[in-house]
This record gives C-alpha cells, structure tokens and sequence, in this order.
C-alpha cells in the first residue's frame, strides 16, 4: 500500500497523510491535474467521484460528487488557492448543496499536497488537512475522513501500474 503514514494532531488542528510512488513528481502531478484521473481515485471504493467542474488554477475551482452504495450524492468543491506544478497545491475543501452553492451546515477544511522526489523515480505525496476548530475536525473525522482519504489514495498504485503496461513507441 501506498500510505505510508496518517498523523492526526489535535493541537494544531491538522491530518496528514503521506504516500510513496514508484513515479516522478510530474506524473504524481497529473493525477490532480487530470480530471479523469482524479475522479479514478478521489473518493474511497465504495464512493467514487465524478468530476464536475476542474479549474485547477489559483482563484478556480473543482466541483465533484461522490456516489455511494445506496445512490446518495454527496457534492462538494475545492476552492484552489495555491497552484506550483508539479510541487504544490492548496485548497479549500467544503461540502456543497446539488447546485453547487456552499453548504454552511457542513464544516470545512484546508488542504495542502506537497509533492517531492525522493529518489530517482520515487515520489513523495503528503496532504495536509488543517481544520478551523476542534469541532470540525471531530465531526470531520467521525464521518470517515481518515479512513476515506487512506483509501482513496491507496487507489493511485494501480492507476500508476497502469502506465508500465501501455506499449512504448518505440516498442516494435
């Protein structure tokens, strides 16, 4: 499995998750930067997203949902703030009603990836959630947040094995 570590710190209010990849940054990049490939592993097995909208520059933003077992929808959006491909990205990661407006009941959160190598063709992902009070970040997480993003970034293995098996141009 690709997650290496999930650290929850209740006194700076934050998550972190970090993963290793058997890839470079810049291929670690497109996973956020596609919107195909995102929806392919934003969102656990048994909640796939669907990518809406995908403006992944600073001031854009990423609509999606999510359909579950029994046919719920939840949506949500990320509003982007920071983009340095392929290192970084932040973003402001909230639930939304079916029409895209923000949902006020629903607490949010910020999140930061860092993408890195750490060797020749190993890559580090690390996203840090960083949640506004210690109630959002309770509810956040008794809703499955952890769980959730563990795996959906353990999806990303597969994606990537994935680029080892298309044939090569210069294959004859």
């Amino acid at each position: 499995m690709t997650v290496k570590a999930v650290r929850k710190d209740p006194h700076d209010l934050s998550m972190t998750l970090d993963a290793d990849f058997d890839a470079t940054p810049e291929r670690v990049w497109q996973l956020w930067a596609d919107p195909r490939q995102l929806e392919r592993w934003w969102g656990p097995p048994t909640y796939p997203a669907t990518i809406t909208r995908h403006d992944l520059t600073p001031g854009g933003r990423v609509e999606y949902h999510m359909t579950g077992p029994n046919g719920d929808q939840p949506h949500a959006y990320w509003d982007v703030q920071e983009v340095d491909p392929p290192h970084s990205l932040v973003v402001r990661d909230g639930f939304a009603n079916e029409d895209g407006s923000v949902n006020r009941e629903m607490p949010s959160n910020e999140f930061r990836v860092t993408i890195e190598e750490v060797s020749v063709g190993r890559t580090r992902m690390s996203i840090v959630s960083t949640f506004p009070s210690t109630e959002a970040m309770e509810q956040l997480l008794a809703m499955g947040m952890e769980q959730g993003l563990t795996e959906a970034v353990g999806q990303i293995d597969a994606i990537l094995a994935e680029d080892d098996e298309e044939p090569r141009q210069d294959r004859p």
